[in-house]
This record gives structure tokens, sequence and C-alpha cells, in this order.
């Protein structure tokens, strides 16, 4: 198992298998963010897409994910899908 420091987490975790994207930002994140929160942002980045009926072949769609991206793996604020609760913070 490879280990990497998440700049999400502040930890060490186990690193992606290979870069999620190409290039440069690619090699980045492969180098600096956990399968953990990878696996948090597609979930995430699934469900901006789908709340947001953002269309992926808007370039300014793409841009704006990328944005939410960087904020996200940063452990900053970004943006959550409208309605959208996190299960830990339901009551019953």
């Amino acid at each position: 198992m490879r280990t990497v420091h998440c700049r999400r987490y502040k930890e060490d975790l186990e690193g992606l298998d290979r870069p999620p994207l190409p290039g440069a930002k690619g090699q980045e994140l492969y180098e600096s963010v956990s399968k953990r929160a990878w696996g948090e942002w597609q979930a995430l980045q699934t469900m901006l897409i789908n709340e947001k009926h953002l269309n992926m072949m808007d370039l300014d769609a793409r841009k704006y994910l990328s944005e939410q991206m960087d904020l996200f793996l940063r452990g900053a604020d970004h943006d959550q899908a409208e309605g959208y609760v996190p299960t830990s913070q339901t009551s019953d």
C-alpha cells in the first residue's frame, strides 16, 4: 500500500493507485491526496453536477468544479448541493 500525507486530512493515508487526472494537476493530486479524500470528492462532485444541473461541455461549469475540488481537497469551505444534509447531521 502506498501512503501519502493527505492535504485534506493532514495525516498519512492510503494513496491513489494512479493519477486521477492527466498532466501536472493529476500528478500533484496523486502525490498529495488520499484515496479517502478523492472518493469523497467524487461523491460531492456528482452531487454538485446533478443538483446544479451542470453541463460538463460548458467551460464555466468545468472551471467551477475545478475550483470546488481545490477547496474541498484543501479542507476549505466549499459549495454543497442544495438541500443535501450529510447523514451525520440528521436527527431521528
